[in-house]
């Protein structure tokens, strides 16, 4: 029997996680040279690497000193609380990895609280100490107080402290005395994580994860906690709602490096790969032919916001998109329930539309990029935060939100978020910079990072995680700004916008494609205006040195996905292509649309 330890790394988003577990892999010698470690292993989703987060768990595994080491790469955003919380069944413990400067950080705390309230035992990391200004000393004190706060037991918050560089590539239990590597790190998780118990008795396995082959299709993750598994064995599959199913297990395979390898047999807690299960939903137990005895399934929370997704019916469908009818978008959104635990969908009003719900705006769009990129084209509505009735009253969810913005900022900072019916709770000064926590409508967080950055000179940090559910708090005021609608389809013209530039700004260059309906700017009024911006100049023989004066466009205003999805408005839709990006109405004829408003 082999020893093992699992482990789970949490940390808030950009502390470093990924690239500590790459190091690990590094120092066990199985990437093949120092070179590797500038690409991240793990983060391989072309998504996680532009965006620097990690959106799916991942598991490798480390040996050391004899003794396997099983990681779980988690992501540290609130808006992945599925991921999370599954994958937190299959560590007896924890590393926490603090930034040196930043600190406890909201998302820190979201998932440090689900592995304490789960028994784990955690162990503190205090990463980038190479940093200028950093406090690991006072970091350390921060963690020993957020743990008190969440109610850590008397052994949780008896934690041993590593600091150092993942970068750089050492850890040391004195930050003043850097070493070599990160061996101190490795010799305390073996000493400090307790080894996972050993159960004799009818197999037992919790499935909290699932990957896809498409050789051999879903795959079952999970850590046996009873018993043990073996190659072609039969076993049970129980179900929620008490639903039983007899199965057969094809293949078995453990997690070795960043490969799996084919075993015969897989002991109780290990972490193991079962191939041939079908049908499953993360949640269900692998259990015994004869005797089958199911774990508790997991909890997942709720979606908290809703969204529509529709065919492409712009006069520009299917220019760009492999797939463009509704069977494609129901078939990839079904696809992405097997695997997306905090996600439904439902069918919408009409045949071509779904409504999906989700975490939160970066849940959805992350989903709506990857279409994108698969080769998709639709089209998506406002987000709608979905409200709950407690006891007869009307509640919707609040966040607690936290800003970081340098002193001349704050007043401003403060006056936003309480326009959006935020309420001040806390305020402390850091160096530099302040440090705020609000609690806030879900609604009230649409478009605030965007208006943020602007009003901050790019200097806010701004990060939220989901609180409860409580009395709605009235109307907030939405965006005041109408649109500057195209009234034609053709080219976008620099004389005709440059007539024009006085109504507003632009969100396109000259010389693009629009169609009539498509939102082509912002108004400086709070309705909607429509322009002709495919005007071109007419011409006459009339030569004169003051008629052709050149024109001057200022650049135009540029989305991305989850900025313009905050901006529509209700009666308009974000069309997303495999290539272009545009707002557009809802109605896109003119007439039809004054019919409707006056309707």
């Amino acid at each position: 029997m082999q020893a093992i330890r699992n482990v789970a790394i949490i940390a808030h988003v950009d502390h470093g996680k990924t690239t500590l577990v790459d190091r690990m892999i590094y120092q066990a010698k199985l990437t093949r040279k120092a070179e590797d470690l500038g690409e991240l292993i793990l983060d391989n989703n072309d998504l996680e690497r532009e965006r620097g987060i990690t959106i799916l768990a991942k598991n490798v595994s480390v040996p050391y000193k004899g003794v396997k080491i099983n990681i779980i790469d988690t992501p540290g955003h609130a808006d992945f609380g599925g991921e999370v919380e599954r994958v937190l069944n299959m560590a007896d413990g924890v590393l926490l990895l603090v930034d040196a400067f930043e600190g406890t950080m909201p998302q820190t705390r979201f998932v440090l609280q689900k592995a304490l309230e789960m028994g784990k035992k955690p162990i503190v990391v205090i990463n980038k100490v190479d940093k200028l200004n950093c406090r690991p000393d006072e970091v350390n004190e921060e963690v020993f107080d957020l743990m008190f706060a969440l109610g850590a037991t008397e052994d949780q918050l008896d934690f041993t402290t590593v600091y150092g560089s993942a970068k750089q590539g050492w850890m040391s239990l004195d930050w003043r005395k850097p070493t070599t590597d990160i061996t101190p790190l490795l010799d305390t998780i073996i000493d400090v994580i307790p080894a996972p118990q050993i159960v004799e008795g009818t197999p037992q396995m919790l499935i909290s994860s699932l990957e896809y082959s498409p050789y051999v299709g879903r795959i079952a993750v999970g850590r046996i906690t009873r018993g043990s598994l073996r190659a072609n064995m039969p076993v049970s599959l129980c179900k929620r709602y008490d639903i039983v199913e007899k199965q057969k297990i094809k293949d078995l395979m453990v997690f070795e490096g960043l490969e799996k390898k084919r075993v015969d047999e897989v002991q109780c807690g290990d972490i193991c790969a079962v191939v041939g299960i079908d049908g499953f939903e993360i949640g269900d137990t692998i259990a015994d032919l004869e005797n089958p005895e199911a774990l508790p399934p997991i909890a997942v929370d709720e979606p908290t916001m809703s969204m529509v997704f529709t065919i492409n019916d712009s006069p520009f469908f299917g220019r760009e998109g492999k797939f463009v009818t509704s069977r494609h978008i129901k078939e990839r959104l079904e696809r992405e329930l097997e695997k997306n635990l905090a996600l439904r969908v439902k069918p919408g009003v009409n045949a071509d539309s779904f409504v999906v719900y989700g975490r939160g705006v970066l849940h959805l769009s992350i989903l709506i990029e990857t279409m994108r990129r698969e080769g998709f084209e639709l089209q998506v509505g406002q987000p709608r935060v979905l409200d709950k009735t407690i006891n007869g009253k009307r509640c919707e969810p609040i966040e607690y939100l936290t800003i970081d913005v340098p002193e001349e900022f704050v007043g401003r900072a403060i006056e936003m978020t309480t326009r959006r019916k935020g309420a001040l709770i806390h305020m402390e000064t850091r160096g530099d910079r302040t440090h705020l926590d609000f609690e806030i409508p879900a609604r009230g967080l649409m478009g605030l990072r965007s208006n943020l950055l602007t009003a901050t000179q790019g200097e806010a940090v701004v990060a939220h995680r989901f609180k409860d559910y409580e009395p709605y708090k009235g109307e907030i005021e939405k965006r005041t700004n109408g649109s500057l609608v195209a009234h034609e389809t053709g080219l976008a013209v620099a004389y005709a916008m440059d007539k024009l530039q006085d109504r507003g700004r632009y969100f396109i260059d000259p010389g693009e494609e629009v169609y009539a309906g498509q939102v082509v700017g912002e108004h400086i009024r709070d309705f909607d205006l429509v322009i002709n911006i495919c005007k071109t100049k007419k011409l006459t023989n009339v030569r004169a040195a003051g008629t052709d004066e050149k024109v001057m466009l200022p650049p135009p205003i540029r989305f991305s996905l989850e900025e313009a999805l905050e901006y529509i408005q209700e009666d308009e839709l974000v069309e997303v292509t495999p290539k272009s990006m545009r707002m557009r109405k809802i109605i896109l004829d003119e007439t039809a649309r004054k019919r409707a408003e006056r309707n």
